[in-house]
């Protein structure tokens, strides 16, 4: 079975193709807030324009807009080709590449969660979770740290607390998915926000 992996949760924009085991081809860019613009295409200049039997898709948290393109592109795909589809979470992703190239014994993720927070969670070395997934501000998540070694697009808020923490930029890439267990590869495809919406329903006066 071919599977073809979308991954739009950050300014990041990657496509992957896994078939027997292996990443047969891949694409990784940096496009900022042009994920609509760049996702069809990269797909498109994937070996039999991305055609696959299976759909994964970065469902989040991360970028509203891009959670929302890439989940948008994988539905539309798996219609017309009859595909079947299953989202992941970026969370454990980052963490799966970041064991992938370190082994620890466990490591947080810490994302860009917009007004000033971050996306945390641990992960044990077997990707299972070591905590809940939480939206915090910078102080509070280096108290949530706790020694750890963190990796993500957020680590930013926490070097400029402590710069003497184990931190490592990373962004996530769809070929990491090959690294996931079945178990966080069965997601429905729908957003994972991991925060409250700002707006809110108005209240009849």
């Amino acid at each position: 079975m071919r599977t073809l992996v979308i991954e739009t949760s950050t300014t990041a924009c990657s496509v992957a193709l896994i078939e027997a085991g292996a990443v047969v081809a891949r694409t990784h860019d940096v496009v900022g807030r042009g994920h609509a613009e760049r996702l069809i295409p990269m797909i498109a200049d994937l070996p039999d324009g991305g055609r696959a039997d299976r759909i994964l898709v970065d469902c989040g948290p991360g970028s509203f807009t891009g959670v929302r393109v890439g989940i948008a592109a994988a539905r539309g795909l798996a219609l017309g080709w009859g595909a079947e589809i299953a989202g992941f979470s970026s969370l454990p992703l980052i963490a799966a590449a970041a064991f992938s190239e370190r082994p620890t014994h466990d490591i947080a993720v810490v994302m860009e969660g917009g007004h000033g927070e971050v996306f945390m969670q641990a992960f044990s070395a077997d990707l299972s979770p070591r905590t809940d997934m939480v939206s915090l501000r910078p102080d509070a998540a280096l108290a949530a740290l706790a020694g750890r070694r963190a990796v993500g697009n957020g680590v930013r808020w926490l070097a400029a607390l402590d710069p003497a923490l184990d931190l490592t930029e990373a962004l996530p890439d769809a070929a990491a998915a090959i690294l996931l267990p079945d178990s966080l590869t069965a997601l429905p495809p729908s957003p994972i926000y991991g925060r409250a919406p700002d707006a809110k329903p108005s209240v009849p006066k």
